[in-house]
């Protein structure tokens, strides 16, 4: 059983790495936009680098949201993160929510490797951690069912 599960986890990472240029749809607006093109060539440290500018989190927790989140979690982000502040491959995620703003984890989910590039905390992380989060070609639904994730864990209601 433990074989079997480490091969499901390789065979995970390896078809999750490598970057791909990938059309999205802007779930605001229902225009298309490619990996290239999202954001622009200023970083702003409060939102990232990305198209996400201002999201609306409403005062209590989207339940429905969150337990989708829970199943992306699942599959794309356990392998590499713990939902304590404890350290896996990448870092854990308790406490990521009132650390950075919505519109940070959701440019950062969607558009990892310029915000690397540019977020000079980013870059400090990936001295600790030794890799680059991977781009998993998340839609921005999912992102936002992370992100509504992220808030129920760090325990928002």
């Amino acid at each position: 059983m433990y074989k079997l599960s480490l091969f499901i986890v390789a065979i995970a990472m390896f078809t999750s790495c490598g970057k791909k240029e990938k059309d999205t749809e802007d779930f605001s607006t229902g225009s298309a936009t490619t990996e290239a093109d999202a954001g622009d060539s200023s970083y702003d440290p409060n939102r990232g680098l990305g198209k996400h500018t201002s999201i609306d989190l409403g005062d209590k927790l989207d339940v429905a949201m969150a337990a989708e989140g829970e199943k992306i979690q699942a599959v794309k982000c356990s392998a590499c993160h713990k939902l304590t502040d404890e350290k896996l491959v990448g870092p854990g995620w308790k406490g990521v929510t009132e650390r950075q703003k919505p519109e940070w984890i959701m440019n950062f989910i969607t558009n990892p490797d310029p915000m690397i590039d540019k977020d000079p905390e980013l870059q400090a992380q990936l001295e600790i951690c030794l890799v680059r989060m991977p781009n998993q070609s998340l839609t921005d639904a999912d992102a936002r069912n992370i992100l509504e994730y992220m808030r129920q864990n760090d325990g928002v209601k």
